[in-house]
């Protein structure tokens, strides 16, 4: 898996402040999409075992809510069996910490069921992951005043409430 960066303190992506990383490689190629660049899988650096000690780094700092993952695409599937191993040590470092994920797919269209974004690791990850922004950026549904999301048609998920109760539960600062 390739990265594009990794942000220590970053507060746009996520309640509080956040660790970040942005992953290479998306096939979504939403229009006006932010980071263009980003679609390419090789794009950025590799993502080595001394990438996972500064991402562990950047999450020590008590100020540090937690982690997201945004993109290119963290569910493509070839992000998704890297990424799956990054988020099983953050957990185990850090087991109160958050973790937040940007995705262009939809949950319970795309991830849950049978599609490109799907794979043998996709449970996992999700069982991982406390909040999930879900859906394509929208360029004709673009709302600046929306939080943490480019277009009306994207949902923050909460997905401890939506794994405890069954359902879509949308998340909210409660």
């Amino acid at each position: 898996m390739h990265y594009g960066e990794i942000k220590r303190l970053d507060v746009a992506n996520g309640v509080g402040v956040r660790a970040t990383l942005f992953v290479s490689g998306c096939t979504n190629h939403c229009e006006n999409c932010f980071q263009p660049q980003t679609w390419d899988f090789h794009y950025g650096r590799e993502f080595t075992d001394e990438t996972m000690t500064e991402l562990i780094d950047a999450l020590r700092p008590g100020y540090v809510r937690g982690l997201t993952l945004l993109g290119g695409e963290p569910f493509e599937p070839e992000n998704q069996r890297a990424l799956v191993k990054v988020l099983r040590r953050v957990r185990e470092v850090y087991p109160r910490k958050d973790i937040w994920a940007f995705t262009g797919f939809v949950l319970d269209e795309e991830l849950l069921k049978e599609s490109h974004a799907r794979c043998e690791v996709t449970d996992e990850m999700l069982s991982m992951i406390d909040v999930l922004v879900d859906g394509r950026y929208v360029d004709a549904l673009r709302d600046l005043s929306l939080q943490f999301r480019g277009s009306s048609n994207q949902r923050i998920i909460d997905l401890n409430r939506t794994r405890a109760e069954g359902r879509i539960v949308l998340w909210s600062e409660d």
